[in-house]
């Protein structure tokens, strides 16, 4: 199969222009996700109280976060050597932590719902491990997903990442200072998550309308 020379840029999205008759036309079809442009939401099951929010809506955690890291997974390498010959194979499947780091809003109380969250697997004043974490408990500490919306320029879901098995792991306050510059107090959580999935957003629509029907 012969492939025809030239730029697919130029081919497909850049429309000629004519002077004096027509403006210059730049294609969308090329624009990217913005990675300001997103939403985290936690997912609790239904049938578990959820006592570490307190008087903190779950919503709240959305409106906090600020910044999201570590949506990454990885199957290590298996090395195969013959010879002069290597060749690679995948192998173990690792899914990395997940880094958010949440604003600490005045009027809601964002930490202290992260606090009594990684609390309820650990307590630090006994130095235990708390009775919803144990085995046999049915994973109560966990939240069912934590699911990072992308968003377009109109604040609409295009794609979405889901981690499955949500539970904090660690968590880290801001560093507090006295300087010339307006610095934000944070808490940064670090989460421990079983599964991860990425979907486009609209595909997904379409699975959930093929099996259950359009509304």
């Amino acid at each position: 199969m012969a492939i025809r020379a030239g730029s697919l840029y130029k081919q497909s999205y850049r429309k000629p222009v004519r002077p004096g008759k027509s403006l210059p036309v730049i294609s969308t079809d090329l624009d990217s996700v913005k990675a300001n442009q997103f939403e985290i939401r936690f997912q609790f099951p239904p049938s578990v109280r959820v006592p570490w929010l307190g008087s903190t809506d779950i919503t709240d955690l959305t409106l906090a976060a600020k910044q999201v890291q570590g949506m990454q997974i990885e199957t290590a390498d298996i090395e195969v050597r013959r010879l002069n010959d290597t060749v690679y194979y995948p192998g173990k499947v690792t899914p990395q932590a997940l880094v958010v780091t949440f604003d600490n809003l005045y009027l809601r109380k964002t930490s202290y719902a992260l606090w009594n969250w990684f609390r309820s697997i650990y307590d630090p004043i006994t130095g235990e491990m708390t009775k919803f974490a144990q085995p046999g408990t049915g994973n109560t500490f966990k939240a069912l997903s934590a699911r990072v919306l992308e968003l377009d320029n109109k604040n609409s879901p295009v794609g979405f990442i889901d981690l499955y098995g949500v539970y904090p792991s660690k968590v880290k306050f801001s560093d507090k200072q006295y300087s010339g510059e307006v610095a934000f107090s944070t808490i940064e959580v670090t989460f421990r998550y079983d599964y991860i999935q990425y979907e486009s957003y609209k595909v997904a629509e379409q699975l959930i309308n093929t099996t259950f029907g359009s509304k």
